[in-house]
């Protein structure tokens, strides 16, 4: 079954725990809140509870080529209990499994930048600390 399609200049935020319905919604407000636009699409399917990267990229090589989506952003335990929110990132196509975490703060940015094709996700993985978190350019 393929991944989820995000709606246009979206970025699809797929919930991976389960375990928590108001960290959900605080997630969701987070990243609804850090800007005037939307910038995702949320799926909350229990098909996906706890499901990791290499799955999700077995699953998206295994759809049709006009199915596949580039990339997405896993609302994983990780996400639920930091206050920052921080959404794992997944590369789904140039270098498929490379993450980086990016905090409800900086989604809009990368979201808007991805999903018009402005940058690619290693310059955004790159960019991101130590500590694998994307915090701005120039800022980490």
């Amino acid at each position: 079954m393929p991944l989820p399609q995000p709606d246009d200049l979206t970025s699809l935020v797929l919930r991976t725990h389960f375990g928590d319905e108001g960290a959900w919604d605080s997630v969701r407000i987070a990243l609804d809140a850090a800007d005037d636009y939307p910038h995702a699409t949320y799926v909350s399917e229990l098909r996906f509870a706890d499901v990791g990267v290499r799955a999700l990229m077995a699953e998206e090589a295994a759809a049709d080529e006009d199915e596949q989506i580039v990339y997405m952003f896993l609302a994983d335990a990780v996400t639920m209990k930091d206050p920052g929110h921080p959404l794992l990132a997944v590369d789904l196509s140039d270098e498929p499994g490379r993450t980086f975490r990016v905090p409800a703060r900086w989604f809009p940015d990368i979201s808007a930048n991805l999903s018009i094709s402005n940058m690619d996700f290693a310059e955004f993985a790159d960019a991101a600390d130590a500590s694998g978190t994307f915090r701005g350019f120039g800022e980490g």
